[in-house]
């Protein structure tokens, strides 16, 4: 091959790897945080992550996680799903719903096969987190592949400490404290755009793994701030309780690789906007050669 276009070949290929990834650098007076957007469910496929994320996990002593995931229980998670998930006795998805919307409901349901029968006892927020998982596994997202559990998996081998910054409960309890109609909303708009998933998914992973703050924003957090109810329990008000426990360990001397979904990263509310307000500088990373 000519030398010239061996030349031309080895600066595109650089060029594609120097890009911005979903990871943000915090240094305090004596280590450093590394803040990582996540993805929660991925396919096999998208492995292996970016390098710099890799290289962020070995300078870590120890990592955040938003539950901390060597100390789960199945059994317990199970216990506090149906409580909080599933409706008093009596009461089904048809009767909180309404007969019109649920009749819709069900109408989406169908054209994308879901059982919607099986979730006749379900809250409506939980039937959309069902519904939504349901979705992902199909078109071969799974939690196994996702970055919690690859990084889990490693501390594990490393010995690594693994903290949480919320329990399983709270997690549930910020959906099942939602009012009705927020409910209702976000069940709809899990149907509506279930149906669509593959090409939702495909997307975000490309913006997520080339740091496309901008695409996130626009094509993901700008919709989720239309209900205003759900973006502030679900974004907002985690995100202000997660800058308090960083700020903390911003004292630390241990460094620590942070694990957080992608879309507590970014936006005004995000939390390296945050902890730029507090006069906290932050910097997103890049992968390079």
């Amino acid at each position: 091959m000519h030398k010239f276009l061996i030349l031309l070949l080895l600066a595109a290929s650089a060029a594609a790897a120097d890009h911005p990834v979903s990871m943000w650098r915090v240094d305090g007076e004596q280590n450093t945080i590394y803040l990582l957007g996540s993805v929660h469910l991925l396919r096999k496929q998208d492995h292996p992550l970016p390098a710099v994320i890799e290289a962020a996990y070995e300078d870590a002593e120890a990592l955040v996680m938003e539950l901390d995931m060597d100390d789960l229980d199945p059994a317990a998670i199970q216990s506090i799903s149906n409580r909080l998930g599933m409706l008093p006795e009596g009461k089904t998805l048809r009767d909180v719903m309404g007969d019109e919307l649920y009749r819709e409901a069900a109408g989406m349901a169908t054209a994308i096969d879901i059982p919607f029968e099986m979730l006749s006892r379900t809250e409506p927020w939980f039937a959309a987190i069902t519904i939504e998982q349901m979705a992902l596994l199909r078109i071969g997202f799974n939690p196994l592949y996702g970055i919690e559990m690859h990084m889990a998996m490693k501390a594990s081998q490393d010995n690594k400490e693994i903290e949480g910054l919320e329990t399983v409960e709270q997690q549930l309890t910020f959906l099942d404290s939602l009012s009705l109609d927020a409910q209702k909303d976000l069940l709809m708009q899990t149907l509506a755009e279930s149906g669509e998933i593959e090409l939702i998914m495909d997307d975000l992973i490309q913006a997520w793994r080339h740091g496309d703050v901008a695409w996130l924003e626009e094509q993901v957090l700008k919709e989720m701030t239309g209900f205003d109810e759900l973006y502030d329990a679900i974004v907002v008000r985690r995100n202000q309780a997660w800058v308090e426990s960083i700020v903390e360990l911003l004292d630390d001397e241990d460094d620590y690789l942070i694990v957080v979904g992608a879309l507590h990263l970014v936006g005004e509310d995000g939390v390296p906007a945050l902890l730029s307000a507090r006069g906290i500088r932050t910097g997103q990373m890049n992968e390079s050669l």
